[in-house]
Parts: structure tokens; sequence; C-alpha cells
């Protein structure tokens, strides 16, 4: 007879657990066009809101006049800073410390900034009203240059803050300073510089840009008078920070305030932190009586909302004529536009930038940061990237190919020559971190192997002899990247937002016929953690994954959460999902125990349930333990089985890669085209290989566009002159290479499964792949760095003024 008792492999593979390539359930939904978003919701009665917004970058507000706009059929009310200030919410705190006017309070800091809301019907006579808005202005001196904001005849744009010589992170030394944040040891690395055999030094820029998610930011605001309850339904990646944002600003009691993030179409850190527009309908819900729908539109969301990046770095290394790095100095001056809104932990106000030190050993560095105001929107989010790291990898990475072209060296070999040992792990960089694990040795010469690293090299000879001969026009580039990213925000000893420590929730509860639901803090935006979360839960208790009901976004039901951005989903939320399920685990071992009539301590697990030990045929499966637990459990047991689990993470956690560029580039046109890509990650245990994959595809796209691209630029007056997809960069699936992936695994030590984070990983590394092509594609024609972006245009300048281009 058949023996049809499934196998060990097969137990196995039923689960869909760690490991496996389980496809997206979400996209069940997405791919039939039912997925629920915030612009899908309707509700009775339902107003709209619209923003009349300045046109000025700097101009103060002498008079709003909304006669003629309240005269607008279906228009109800127009909201000013004056309306405003009689609940107390003209102003709103950011997350940096700072605060930030909801509606122009006097003056307007920057071009399109909110300066009256107007409620209407519907969105058309909205926006009939805001055309029927009179402002008068008086337009100020502008500075759109960092470089000339704390000039001495810098005009004073932060007026609120006269006579305040301290801000929220120490002293201001000029009007229109923020913050000055210093790390490492100045003295020693001063020192180093001294006693060095070679020093590089380089302004390195990262230009503005924009998360510009496919779907904008938006929000519904339903006020029930009866109750006093706040309802909103809104784009939120962190829905309880936002819930407990606005009860500290409109002073509600925080039970009475209900947050939802239903679907959200991308996030990449845009949807964090608190708009004017949110602020505005839940006023205007308020003193309607009505829900309030405001959505912005395309140019909004990139003129007005948070912006990324706009760091420029003036960075110096020391090292010996062999190539052996002995210090970094750093000094960046960060442009954080009107207010300070960075999303950043709040004792970090340049976020993580002193990972700067990268991947390498170097035994002393010293890092400075400027935060200066200007007339730009506010932000300097992450962009999928953890607070401030990509501006950190781009600027070391970029460096250490600058200080490769000085001693004559392959830029590959340098970083073999400098990498932090496997043997040196756990590792305690000149900055301050602790790296938890990584084997950097070999994954670099994984990518090196595997690309054949050593023939391109050859072929870029043999071009630039051609070129030289005039064989050719086409130049060609080699950009080596090899990253450290830190992830996992936080450990409540050095995170918190608002004083709240970032930790992360799960809660897990099992139904008798063996399914069960999880709830976690987190908030996916395309990340897929309906699939990838009830895969731990899997391999953890031994219920398939498809029987596991995942659950985020409303804060009424889910635990209090931080969120989902800097890649800390699966670092903090996923480690606090896999202690969840452990406790049910530990629950379910004891009622087995009873049911099978041992001790406890005479079970072992074995793939979905408990096992005598030594008599492998008395076996209980989990899904019969969860029906035991809700009519047979031990005496003295609550009957039930389900758990919530808080983590507050030990550290931080630190995935690395290896990546390879290789371009070539026409100097008669500027033209480029990326020839190949090779990406090689490695973010500890691998939950889901195909999801990493989508992640890696998504995160490698926009470092494609940032550094090819994109980029948020004014002119002198502060208008935004890329302020629709026109103008800002936009990949399509025509210009967007093709992808090669590959990994290597090095599990966190500290982490319940060792996983890591990947979703930032491809766009830190990624960007200094590409423009070190570019760098390196020009290198041999005397040219030492070129800035970002390197379209078209930038590439023939760069090539015009290495006279090479053709007349």
């Amino acid at each position: 007879m058949t023996d049809l008792t499934p196998t060990r492999e097969q137990r196995t593979a039923a689960l869909e657990g760690l490991g496996c390539k389980r496809k997206r359930v979400e996209d069940i939904r997405f791919t039939q066009g039912k997925g629920n978003y915030v612009d899908d919701l309707k509700l009775p009665g339902m107003l709209h809101g619209d923003f009349v917004r300045s046109p000025h970058a700097h101009a103060r507000v002498k008079s709003i006049n909304s006669e003629e706009a309240l005269k607008v059929p279906g228009v109800l009310a127009v909201i000013t800073a004056e309306t405003l200030k009689t609940v107390n919410l003209a102003w709103m705190p950011t997350l940096a410390g700072d605060v930030q006017m909801v509606l122009a309070d006097g003056k307007v800091l920057f071009q399109n900034q909110e300066v009256a809301f107007v409620v209407a019907t519907d969105r058309y006579a909205a926006d009939d009203g805001v055309s029927k808005v009179v402002v008068e202005y008086e337009p100020l001196p502008v500075i759109v240059d960092p470089f000339k904001s704390m000039a001495p005849d810098a005009p004073v744009l932060r007026e609120d803050l006269a006579g305040k010589t301290a801000g929220a992170h120490g002293p201001r030394k000029h009007h229109n300073h923020i913050f000055e944040w210093t790390v490492g040891d100045k003295e020693i690395t001063d020192a180093a510089f001294q006693k060095a055999e070679i020093t590089i030094k380089e302004l390195i820029s990262y230009q503005r840009t924009h998360p510009s998610p496919l779907e904008t930011c938006q929000c519904v605001c339903s006020f029930d008078k009866i109750k006093g309850e706040l309802t909103i339904w809104g784009t939120f990646q962190a829905p309880h920070v936002i819930r407990t944002v606005v009860s500290l600003i409109a002073k509600l009691p925080e039970q009475k305030i209900h947050v939802i993030s239903p679907d959200i179409g991308g996030g990449f850190g845009n949807k964090v932190g608190a708009y004017p527009g949110y602020i505005c309908a839940a006023v205007a819900s308020i003193v309607t009586g009505k829900p309030v729908k405001w959505v912005e539109d395309r140019i909004e969301n990139l003129t007005a909302t948070s912006f990324a990046r706009d760091y420029h770095m003036t960075t110096e290394i020391a090292a010996t004529k062999d190539g052996k790095v002995t210090g970094l100095r750093v000094h960046v001056l960060a442009d954080h536009g009107a207010f300070d809104a960075c999303a950043d932990p709040s004792k970090w106000p340049a976020g993580f930038f002193n990972i700067v030190t990268g991947s390498y050993d170097f035994p002393v560095a010293h890092l400075t940061v400027d935060g200066v105001y200007s007339n730009k929107a506010p932000g300097g989010v992450a962009y999928r990237c953890s607070f401030r790291v990509t501006e950190a990898a781009y600027c070391i990475e970029r460096a250490m190919d600058i200080l490769a072209q000085k001693l004559g060296m392959d830029p590959a070999e340098l970083r073999l020559k400098n990498f932090i040992r496997r043997e040196q792990f756990p590792y305690h960089s000149a900055l301050g971190w602790e790296y938890d694990s990584g084997d950097y040795h070999t994954a670099m010469r994984k990518m090196m192997e595997t690309t054949d690293y050593t023939s391109l090299r050859k072929e870029q000879a043999e071009k630039r002899e051609a070129f030289k001969r005039g064989d050719t026009r086409e130049i060609m580039g080699l950009g080596v990247s090899f990253f450290t990213e830190i992830v996992g925000a936080g450990p409540s000893k050095n995170c918190d937002i608002l004083g709240i420590a970032m930790f992360d929730s799960c809660e897990i509860r099992m139904h008798p016929t063996g399914a069960g639901i999880a709830r976690m803090g987190t908030k996916s935006q395309g990340q897929g953690h309906e699939t990838t979360w009830a895969q731990i839960i899997a391999s953890e208790i031994g219920i398939p994954a498809d029987n596991i009901m995942v659950e985020e976004g409303n804060t009424d039901t889910a635990p209090y959460g931080l969120g989902t951005y800097g890649s800390r989903s699966t670092p903090v939320a996923g480690a606090a999902i896999a202690m969840a399920a452990r406790k049910i685990k530990a629950k379910a071992q004891m009622i087995a125990a009873y049911k099978l009539e041992v001790h406890e301590d005479d079970l072992e697990w074995d793939i979905d349930g408990f096992r005598v030990k030594g008599l492998p045929e008395k076996f209980m499966s989990m899904k019969d333990i969860c029906w035991a637990a809700y009519n047979s459990v031990p005496p003295g047991m609550e009957p039930g089985l389900e758990a919530v689990s808080y983590y507050d993470p030990p550290n931080m956690t630190y995935p690395f890669g290896a990546y390879l560029c290789v371009m070539d580039i026409d100097v008669d046109t500027g033209v480029y085209k990326v020839r190949r890509f090779y990406a090689l990650d490695d973010c500890g245990t691998r939950i889901n290989p195909m999801i990493i994959e989508g992640q890696v595809h998504g995160g490698l796209t926009e470092a494609f566009a940032i550094a090819m691209g994109q980029e948020i630029r004014y002119d002198d007056g502060g208008n935004v002159v890329t302020g629709s997809f026109m103008d800002f960069f936009m990949p399509t699936a025509v210009e967007t290479p093709h992808w090669e992936t590959d990994f290597t695994v090095t599990p966190s030590p500290h982490h319940p499964i060792g996983a890591k984070g990947v979703g930032e990983s491809p766009n830190v590394g990624g960007v200094p792949a590409f423009s070190n092509a570019v760098n390196d594609a020009f290198s041999f024609l005397g040219s030492t760095h070129i800035q970002m972006p390197h379209d078209y245009w930038r590439n023939w300048k760069a090539a015009k003024s290495l006279g090479v281009f053709a007349a």
C-alpha cells in the first residue's frame, strides 16, 4: 500500500514559510483594480478642500480677501491663519523639534506654500474658489543657495525665531542657522591628516530630489460632534504617530482619535510626517460637522511636500601611498528649506549620516553637519533610505573613487584593501556605530568574479586607446559601489520620535480551527507585508501562511507601532512578529504536553507540531493544539491562544552590498547607455526571495532616476522649475535598464530570525554605482568629480569642459 503520509519536505513546503517564493497575496486585489485607497472613500455629505498657494518664494502677506471666493456656488468657507489662531492651530510642531506654519502667518517662505484653505461641496467648486481668493504680497529677497544662507547680509527668513540663539539641537550661530552636529574626535583626526602621505578633498553634492510616490498625499477627516471623536483616513506610513501628533496639536484626547491607513500607493518617506492638509481638513470637519477630503495634485506634491537630500558634503580622506586609509573628515551643509521638518529620530538632527565611514576600517574620523534655512519647501525625508544613509553612502563611495584615481589604483582593489574584515565583527566604527555582522570581501569578490571585472577593465583600456586615436566617440565607465547601510530604527537607548521609543509591535490571535489573525504597528506601501509577515509566523508556529490574515493601518485594532520607513519593518516589526509567535509556541507546547501526557521538556518541535522525543508516533499538530486551546487546556491555564510582543531592538542591523554599473557615453551628445548593472545584496536571512528581488528592482530604478536626472531645481527667484513630470525625471520601462541581482547571506546575530532589511539598500548602493560609472568614464580625460544628476545635458557639458566634444 502506498504511504500517503506527507514527507518533511512536503510539510515544510505546505507552510510557505521563510525562504519560500510565495506570491504576493495583496496582488489579488491590486491587479483587479480592487485596492482601497483614500480617494476611493466617499462619505455622505463629504466636502472637499483645496489650497490657495503662494506664487512667491519669500514675501510678506499684506492681505487676504476671500469675499469673491465665498460667492462661488458650492464654496462654504475659506480658512486662513487668522482662523486657525482662534483654535491655536496656526503653527504645528515638526518631527525635528521645529515649528511650521499650517497656513501662511504674516509671510510665505517658499513657492507653493499653503496660504488659505477653501472648503466646498466638490473639488471643482473648491478650485474655482481658490482662483477667486485675492492675496496681496510684498516680495522679499530670496535665498535658494544654502552657501549664502549664513552670509552676513542674508535676509532673515524665520522671523518667528528672532532672538532665539538656540534650537532643539543646540546653539544657533546665525539667524538662518538651525543646528551644528558633530561626531568623532577632531583633534586626533586632524593629527592623522597632518601625518598623511596622501590626501584628497572634494565637494560632493547630493542634489535635492523628491520621493514622488504614485499616489499623492491625501486624507479624509470626519468629526463626530456627538461623540467628540475624530476619524482620519490618510496616506500615513506611521498611523499611530499621526494619531499622537494630532492629539498634541488639536488637544483632543487620543482615545477619541481614530486613524486609518488603507492601501497606500507608495510612500518612500514622503508620507511619514504631518502636512497642513491634514490639519486643515480636520479643522474644516470640526467647523462644518461634515467629512472633508483633501487630495493634492502632482505639482503640489513635488513642490510643497517633503523633499529628500540637498546635502553638500566637503569630504577629505587621508591615506598612505599604498592606499591604506588613515582618516576621514567631512563637513556637510544641509539645506532644510523653510522649516526643519526632517523625519529623523529626535536625537539625530542629521539622521544616521555618521555611517559615512561606510564599509571601511577608518581608524579615526570627524564629522560636522550644519543645517540651514532657505526659501525652499521643508522636509528632508528618508527617500528610500534610512535617515540620510543614502547621502552618507554616496559621499564615501565617490570619495573612495576619487582617492583611487589619485593613487592610480583600481577602485575595487582600493576597497578590498580597506574593508572591515569578517573577524572584526561586531565592529565599532570611528563615528560610534556597532556593526553587527558582515563579510565584505566575499561579497566584493563574488561581484568581481561574476561580472568578469578584470576583462571589463581590459575592454575599457582598449576603448580608451581607440578614443584617443579617434576611432570612437564613446567612452566606457565602470561604476563600483560597496555600501553598508544602517537600518532598523531603533533601539530605545538612542532612537525616539517625539519622545516615543522606536519599538514595534505584533499581536497574534489563533482561532480554534487553526487559522489566525496578526496585527502589526507597521504599514505597507507596497512592501508586501501581508505576504511576508504571514511567512514568518508560518515558520515559527507551523501554521500555513495562507491561514494567517495580516492586518495593518488601523490604530483602533493594531498595537502601537512606529510605522514603516527606513527599512525598519523587518529588523524591528519582523522581530516582534517572531517573538509574538514564539510566545504562542511556548503556550502551545504546554497544551501539547498536557494532551500527550508528558512533561513539556519531553517534547521537540517538528515543522508543524510537537513530537514526543523518542516516540515519533506521539505527535500533536499545531492545528489540533489551536482547537485544544479553546476546550481542554491544563488546569490553571487561561483558554485561548494569543500573544502580543513589543520589540525594542538591542542594536541596528547592517545590510550591505556590492554593485557594478557598466556604462557607455557618447561625448558628442551626452547620451548614455547602461550596458549592465549587477547588484549583490546581503540582507541576512531572506524571508521571500521573490519579494526581495522586486524590492531591489524598484530601489535600483529609483537610484537610476536620482543619479541620471531627478532634481527639484530652483531658479534664483525661488521658482521651482522641475515641478511636474514634464521636467522631473520619472523613468518608464523604456529608459529603465535590465537589473541583474545576486546575494550572499550573513545573518544578523541579534535579530530573532537573522534578517536585516533590504527595501532601501538598492537606492543606497545604486546611486553611487551610477555616478561612479559616469565619473570613471570621464576620469582618463582629466576629470576628478562631476556632480549629479548625470543627464544627457550635463554629460555633454562635462565633455565640453574637457574639450573633447565635436564642434
